[in-house]
């Protein structure tokens, strides 16, 4: 009986795998994915490829095929530099021509108007792919949603700027070309994403870390209004504690002098001749440059910085679901070679802070050795990811007239190999939380618990039940209630037992308030 049953599956299974949809570019043909009913379209193109005479500009509309386009492999990721450690890639290689997008769905027929989830990778805007397996769609897809990863240009190619750059760009602007293929993919998705059976009106983006980011970004964007009616942001915004961190904005004219300074430290003194240069030259000489390429307020895609945009109310007012990881860099001051002491943690927080050091020491303690460490772990988290991230939800709840639901991910993972990092020392670090959300623990090859798997089931229906109507709540989860001041301000604590709870540590959160909003008077 098994083994009908298997061999059932499998036909099932190979049905799907002829499945094929016709999109603006021509008609594509999917494969079967590893559950029953969900098919996979890999390496679909959003945009043109963005080489010779496109490099450093606009994404354009997808090239046209004939014939069927077999959509069976990932697309290349985007040429990138330092990728992290824990990043997989599943694509063939790098390269210039990486405007793709992997669409999983068990939508039946076109008629069906599931909800849409378009995705952004993390990896700090200079590595990342939409192919990673902690990604992977399958499960989401098996619980009602399209998902759709998407790729966009990083580092140097995806956000150079120079002022020839902006003097042949039809927006007096250059840069940001990473942020406009993902505007570019929404397009696309609002365009095509029915022929899978998806809704173009229902549409979430959601991303982790840099792709958060990117979510904050492109709410705040005017090119992205419409494109989208709810957003997900897990531990980033761009809302930084200081003018230094947090991938603090600058504007067009600082940006063009670093565009300058790097070409002159090439040795190249014109557009032409950074465009007749080989990728491969372009990448190497990037990863020895002390220039970053980043999103910068570009007067077009960005018209300003974004806690100006929040704060007057001018951003996408939809719903948000969005928070961070307990750890996320806690354990960096623990792994430091001199640790953080109580004698020596209050000149750190001096030279840091100045005149704002005794306030500071009020929210990071130093008593005694033990509690300098933990508050040095709580600084360079909070400095790093969850201070943007609070003032991005507290602002989205004050001006968008919209739900908000924060959350605080506590579930200790245990450690991908090969590092040998001891889970009670990284916590719940950053990014840890990714395989949960898209309940792909089985694509991993840590040690997973009972646990583990509990959360994820936990998670990947709040998140679906998130994107499918704007609320995560749904039968048989522990209620997660809206963030507001007038309900106490609870968090989903995110864990084996999860539950809400009125949020902790609002003290910290107002002191890097405080400063952030100095750094802001001083522009």
């Amino acid at each position: 009986m098994k083994n009908v049953v298997v061999a059932a599956i499998v036909l099932a299974s190979g049905a799907w795998a002829a499945d094929r949809v016709k999109v603006e570019g021509g008609v594509l043909e999917g494969a079967p994915g590893r559950l029953p009913g969900v098919r996979i379209f890999k390496g679909v193109p959003f945009a043109a490829p963005p080489v010779g005479d496109l490099r450093w500009k606009a994404p354009q509309p997808a090239v046209a095929w004939t014939g069927v386009r077999k959509a069976d492999a990932f697309g290349d990721r985007c040429i990138q530099t330092n990728p992290y450690p824990d990043q997989i890639w599943r694509d063939p290689a790098e390269s210039e021509d990486c405007l793709y997008a992997a669409i999983w769905t068990a939508a039946k027929s076109a008629q069906e108007h599931r909800p849409v989830l378009v995705w952004f990778y993390g990896g700090g805007f200079m590595s990342g792919s939409g192919d990673e397996p902690r990604y992977d769609g399958e499960h989401l897809a098996a619980k009602g949603v399209v998902v759709v990863n998407v790729n966009y240009r990083l580092g140097l190619l995806g956000f150079f700027v120079h002022p020839e750059l902006t003097k042949e760009s039809d927006h007096n602007a250059s840069g940001n070309y990473g942020l406009l293929d993902q505007t570019a993919a929404l397009e696309w998705v609002k365009k095509n994403i029915a022929a899978f059976g998806g809704d173009p009106h229902n549409v979430t983006i959601g991303g982790e870390s840099a792709g958060s980011f990117a979510v904050s970004a492109q709410m705040a964007s005017p090119l992205a209004k419409g494109l989208f009616s709810k957003a997900l942001g897990e531990s980033g915004a761009f809302f930084p504690a200081s003018a230094s961190g947090g991938l603090a904005l600058v504007g067009l004219a600082e940006a063009e002098k670093h565009g300058k300074e790097f070409a002159a430290d090439i040795g190249v003194d014109s557009l032409a001749g950074l465009r007749a240069l080989s990728v491969a030259e372009l990448n190497e000489k990037s990863a020895k440059s002390k220039v970053r390429f980043g999103p910068i307020i570009d007067g077009y895609f960005l018209p300003t910085d974004a806690y100006t945009i929040f704060s007057e109310g001018k951003q996408a007012h939809v719903p948000l679901l969005a928070g961070w990881n307990r750890d996320e860099v806690k354990f960096a001051p623990m792994m430091a070679p001199e640790k953080p002491t109580a004698a020596g943690f209050p000149g750190q927080l001096k030279t840091q802070y100045g005149n704002k050091a005794d306030a500071a020491l009020k929210v990071y303690p130093a008593g005694s050795d033990e509690e300098a460490i933990a508050s040095a772990g709580d600084l360079a988290s909070d400095n790093f990811i969850a201070y943007s991230t609070w003032e991005w939800i507290e602002l989205q709840a004050k001006t968008s007239g919209k739900p908000v639901y924060r959350f605080l991910f506590n579930q200790v993972a245990p450690y991908r190999p090969p590092s040998d990092m001891q889970p009670e020392i990284r916590g719940a670090a950053h990014a840890t939380e990714i395989e949960y959300v898209f309940d792909a623990l089985d694509l991993s090859q840590a040690k997973w618990t009972g646990a583990d798997h509990k959360v994820a089931e936990l998670m990947s229906s709040y998140w679906a039940n998130f994107i499918k109507k704007g609320d995560p709540n749904g039968p048989g989860l522990p209620k997660w209630p809206a963030y507001s001041a007038k309900s106490g301000r609870e968090v989903m604590n995110l864990e084996a037992d999860s539950h809400a709870a009125p949020e902790k540590h609002r003290d910290r959160y107002e002191f890097l308030d405080s400063v952030a909003a100095e750094a802001r008077a001083q522009k």
